[in-house]
């Protein structure tokens, strides 16, 4: 995540669609946050009836969860929790703190160490973290990665003032965390529990990752591109493979990919996606992968374990789990190939 930057604007706008109910009101709230834009679309007609609070009062109180996130766990933000934390000095853990380092560590366990927010050392010398090395040599890489990894930490961070030493549970260097491959789906997560708890049923929270329920302002299920992954494609939407119909229900929609992040040097493209258990960076047919899960941050965290493993891997870990759907886009002799899971409609343009 990058630091937030407090700018926005609210659009107020009524359903045009004859097939929303014409009590509609649905209102966008857009603005900057970890390091990009952020949107934020909701019902003000919620099953309860039409909300008392003000759209302003939503917009506050979003700014606020986000930059709670920023100030606790970005990587980006030097005067964070985080950024504290990793530089070795004493911190008191806030909320945030501790519920994603909980996550962070049940996400290793369940991806069998394929994702893993300990092994922010590999991703800063091969230049992806918060460092700016490239290209270390092999004997750099088997140093770093001895010293990296949620297998040598705690379970649990103890109460009260915290260092990175309090965590360490073998002799060896300090550990780093670095929460890019979920955070911005936990945010989405934050951001919708709000929106839940004032009684919002149709919504979408775009802060890079998504997470929507219920309707579109035409009535119709949520709409979302999926980007072509042409290395160089920056601009989201600038270039799309198909559309998905997200189902009605609460979902995380996450598109992880090797196309924006990376560098080629003597020839050989070197993506950002680093697998923690070699300490390199993954040379595989995959491009892309979107995943639909119950929650935004389980979406993030199962695209980056696909994106590690590969198409074959993935393939088969998204047909073993009924919670989860998934297209992964990958190359087949310099064509682009999809596939999805059954329950993936792919609209390809």
């Amino acid at each position: 995540m990058r630091r937030f930057v407090r700018l926005f604007y609210i659009i107020m706008a009524l359903a045009a669609a004859c097939s929303c109910s014409p009590r509609d009101r649905y209102v966008t709230i857009t603005g900057f946050a970890q390091g990009g834009t952020y949107t934020v679309k909701f019902n003000m007609n919620t099953p309860s009836g039409m909300l008392k609070i003000k759209p302003e009062a939503v917009r506050d109180s979003i700014d606020a969860i986000l930059s709670s996130i920023d100030n606790s766990v970005s990587g980006y933000n030097k005067k964070s929790l985080l950024s504290r934390f990793n530089a070795g000095e004493t911190i008191v853990p806030d909320k945030i703190f501790r519920d994603i380092y909980a996550h962070g560590y049940d996400i290793y366990d369940m991806t069998e160490g394929v994702v893993d927010v300990a092994s922010a050392p590999l991703f800063d010398i091969w230049g992806f973290g918060f460092a700016n090395d490239s290209l270390p040599s092999a004997d750099k890489v088997a140093q770093v990665k001895a010293g990296s990894g949620m297998g040598r930490l705690s379970r649990t961070i103890p109460d009260g003032n915290v260092s990175s030493a309090d965590i360490l549970t073998v002799d060896g260097d300090l550990p780093k965390l670095n929460y890019n491959a979920i955070a911005q789906g936990y945010s989405c997560d934050l951001v919708a529990s709000y929106l839940y708890s004032l009684g919002v049923k149709d919504m979408l929270v775009d802060i890079g990752e998504i997470f929507c329920d219920g309707k579109n302002p035409s009535g119709l299920p949520w709409s979302l591109g999926i980007d072509r992954p042409i290395d160089g494609n920056n601009e989201p939407g600038a270039q799309i493979q198909g559309v998905f119909r997200a189902p009605e229900g609460p979902h995380g929609i996450v598109t992880s990919g090797n196309y924006r992040k990376f560098y080629v040097r003597d020839g050989k493209k070197y993506a950002h996606t680093i697998d923690p258990r070699t300490g390199y960076p993954v040379q595989h047919s995959l491009l892309s992968a979107t995943v639909v899960a119950p929650d935004a941050m389980m979406a993030d965290a199962y695209a980056t374990y696909c994106m590690v493993v590969g198409l074959q891997q993935a393939q088969t870990f998204i047909s073993s789990r009924p919670d989860l759907e998934a297209c992964l886009i990958y190359d087949e002799d310099g064509t682009f190939r999809t596939w999805c899971s059954d329950g993936f409609i792919l609209e390809e343009i």
